[in-house]
């Protein structure tokens, strides 16, 4: 419903903030260190929201960046992580820490959030690399393997990372163009991606 919302922020509290838009106060649910980082009271702020309807509910969240409601959306997907649980992970892991959690199998990481447990975490990154191969056609698998020879495997994991947080094979590919991939880390390669992604 609400692709984003921008206005002045008027209240902040610890698990939701008040944006006044023409007048309306918008209650927007968020991450703790988002709430933190956001601006001070009277700042113009914008954040990106996911529109929450439930029989005895309706909310709205917010997101600093696209990637964390990527995120957030994704975490929602998978079976019995609803919207606070997500909202304490992206208080505690970064977007691109995620995706690499998910695509190293690094349950470790997922546990140190509170209320993730190992059967949790392991759910996590089961269901979100089944969508990730689900997502990609037969055709791109193909092309994927007819490049592997071409791209080193700290590549291939970057971009099965980036793809998890919802970007395209190609435009992870092309944004990949500007960079020297041979010298980097996984971890690195996600967060120069992410940079050049959020700039298109």
């Amino acid at each position: 419903m609400f692709a984003y919302i921008k206005g002045s922020l008027e209240m902040k509290f610890k698990n939701y903030i008040v944006i006044d838009v023409g007048g309306l106060g918008y209650k927007i649910f968020m991450a703790e260190n988002s709430i933190n980082t956001i601006g001070d009271i009277g700042d113009t702020v914008k954040v990106f929201t996911y529109y929450r309807v439930r029989e005895d509910d309706v909310s709205i969240y917010g997101f600093k960046t696209q990637e964390e409601l990527r995120m957030f959306e994704l975490l929602l997907s998978v079976s019995g992580v609803g919207a606070k649980s997500a909202l304490v992970m992206l208080s505690c892991i970064e977007p691109s820490e995620f995706a690499i959690a998910v695509i190293s199998n690094n349950v470790k990481l997922l546990t140190q959030v509170p209320g993730i447990g190992t059967k949790s975490a392991q759910r996590i990154i089961l269901e979100l690399k089944d969508k990730i191969k689900a997502e990609q056609s037969e055709e791109q698998i193909e092309q994927s393997q007819e490049k592997t020879s071409k791209i080193n495997e700290n590549v291939q994991e970057a971009i099965s990372g980036l793809m998890v947080l919802g970007y395209s094979k190609k435009d992870i590919e092309k944004a990949f163009e500007h960079l020297t991939v041979e010298s980097l880390s996984v971890e690195d390669l996600i967060k120069k991606g992410l940079i050049l992604l959020s700039t298109k």
